[in-house]
């Protein structure tokens, strides 16, 4: 039984973990059935309808169906609302089927209308910007969103740090001016570890569960931790558009909620230090990192978040630089997401934000390091012969 004042680590470990020893078991199973058993056509029934509108799995019911209900997918979600103090947590099979999720959730409530802080990622920019789901879209500043709130307005959605420039906003700030609209804080360069917009007025917090969560590289989900109203609404459109995680998927974003503290706190130690070195090269026209001298001019860091995390921005000036610098790391993998123990790059203008409007897309010399658990001094070592590469290129352009 986990105390109520228990510390995030042992929340980390213990979470959704309730009911193992009285089944004598000390890990999660995995429960891979896609039926369960219906004692009777009436029982059955009343099961359905419960689930399918967005119920809790009731006492003594089947849960039907696994598009409805799956156990282990219930103790991961029951592990991140313990971490970022929420009612309830619904996951789904990606962020962006999340993110869709809550999209639609607003459309059927007949408010399709969302503000939207830039810069996001670029997917959930995509999406807000086409109206796919039949969202329109207002894109503001922190200063404009109260001017831009409508009748039909049903989400406030905001990501901070922000992808991919790491910018910081406040969130208490935003719900303040959101006044009774629901705030979305998308959570997943922070984490439950340095950041829990919960317990800054947000209304939902959304993670891609890939990331950090997983923490590995090896498994694709998305989650929602909300109140209870939200999360009834969730699991609706869940399941009926059956973006359900896959039990599997469900496990391994369990275990990797158990080390969560220990990886983000040592990630983003390394990260700090390979900032303050990387500010000294001179290929690097900008090291953008919360935690470096003037970059969290409001004060955030130590109030809203914990600490600046572990992505870094640089600035290399141009693209052609940008290019030389991304193929010329070797021990850092050219690859989009984040995260993960391994640390990655990449040029965010060209990858996970090319459908981005032209006037919103990253500068064309700006990568993006996720900086994972290897020695500093071997990041350090990889991250400077990649700098003196894009070096040449400045140079070159410098006398073309």
């Amino acid at each position: 039984m986990i105390r109520a004042d228990a510390h995030l680590e042992t929340r980390a470990v213990h979470s959704g973990m309730e009911g193992l020893r009285e089944s004598g078991q000390h890990t999660p199973p995995i429960d891979l059935s896609t039926t369960y058993p219906l004692p009777d056509v009436e029982h059955g029934g009343d099961a359905y309808e419960n689930l399918a509108t967005g119920g809790d799995l009731l006492p003594g019911h089947s849960a039907v169906y696994q598009r409805l209900w799956q156990p282990g997918v219930a103790r991961f979600e029951d592990g991140l609302a313990a971490l970022e103090g929420a009612d309830g947590a619904v996951a789904f099979a990606t962020g962006m089927a999340a993110l869709s999720a809550c999209l639609l959730a607003t459309v059927t409530a007949g408010k399709p209308h969302i503000v939207a802080l830039r810069p996001l990622y670029g997917g959930t920019d995509h999406v807000l910007e086409t109206g796919l789901l039949g969202t329109t879209v207002t894109w503001v500043t922190a200063d404009e969103v109260a001017g831009a709130l409508r009748p039909d307005t049903g989400l406030v959605i905001l990501e901070t740090p922000a992808n991919p420039t790491l910018e910081l906003t406040d969130i208490r700030r935003v719900v303040k001016d959101a006044g009774d609209v629901p705030v979305l804080v998308d959570n997943t360069f922070a984490t439950p570890v340095l950041q829990r917009p919960i317990e800054l007025g947000a209304t939902i917090v959304l993670h891609s569960a890939t990331k950090y969560l997983g923490g590995h590289g090896d498994v694709m989900g998305g989650v929602v931790a909300t109140n209870r109203e939200w999360v009834t609404r969730l699991r609706q459109v869940r399941a009926l558009t059956g973006a359900l995680l896959h039990p599997l998927a469900a496990y391994l974003l369990h275990r990797g909620l158990r080390t969560l503290p220990v990886r983000v706190r040592a990630q983003q130690l390394t990260a700090g230090l390979l900032a303050a070195r990387l500010v000294e090269h001179p290929a690097a026209v900008r090291v953008l990192y919360p935690g470096l001298p003037g970059q969290d001019p409001a004060g955030l860091l130590g109030v809203q978040a914990e600490g600046a995390g572990s992505l870094i921005a640089l600035d290399l000036g141009s693209f052609e630089a940008a290019v030389r610098f991304t193929e010329s790391c070797e021990l850092i993998t050219h690859a989009v997401s984040l995260g993960g123990i391994d640390s990655l790059v990449q040029h965010p203008a060209s990858l996970t934000h090319r459908p981005v409007a032209a006037e919103a897309r990253p500068g064309a010399g700006i990568v993006r390091i996720s900086v994972g658990l290897e020695h500093v001094d071997d990041l350090t070592a990889d991250l400077f012969t990649a700098l003196d590469a894009a070096l040449t290129v400045q140079r070159q352009e410098a006398h073309a």
